[in-house]
């Protein structure tokens, strides 16, 4: 299970890479993507294979993708159902009997809305991580030059004798 004090361990991690700030918050920006695709069950694999294929920082991705936690999830998969019959115009929402739960009832009331599906995950994945990015990147370059400025404040104090 996450914990606040297991995040903050990794953010600080990928807050220390010795990675330029535009790379961390690049592969900060892919996970918040991965973390609205319609590909649930895979984000984590998706995260890694990317990293792999892009040249991404593994952990800079992974947190990106953890945006979408337990927590989050419900109201993710609410939006994301949203969005993509707001675009696509579809103003009624699924019924569903549960009385027959079979697989074939299922996929039959599913299926007509696996495209306003994927059309909100893919809406809301590029616009949060189109906003994640430059976010990132303002708060690992300020990390970066404030830990530079106190590293720099403490060697200057020490002068050889």
């Amino acid at each position: 299970m996450f914990s606040l004090t297991s995040i903050r361990t990794q953010l600080t991690k990928v807050l220390q890479l010795q990675e330029s700030p535009h790379r961390i918050a690049l592969a900060f920006a892919v996970g918040v993507f991965i973390a609205f695709s319609p590909t649930y069950g895979l984000h984590t694999l998706s995260s890694v294979f990317l990293a792999w294929a892009i040249r991404l920082n593994y952990a800079a991705i992974l947190l990106g993708n953890f945006v979408n936690n337990p927590w989050t999830t419900i109201p993710i998969l609410g939006a994301t159902m949203w969005t993509g019959c707001f675009i696509l115009g579809i103003p009624d929402t699924p019924t569903f009997s549960w009385g027959d739960l079979s697989p074939e009832t299922i996929m039959k009331v599913a299926m007509p809305y696996v495209l306003p599906f994927t059309l909100g995950a893919c809406t809301l994945g590029l616009l949060c991580s189109l906003l994640a990015y430059p976010l990132a990147l303002f708060m690992i370059t300020r990390y970066k030059k404030q830990r530079h400025i106190s590293n720099d404040s403490t060697s200057c104090s020490k002068k050889p004798a």
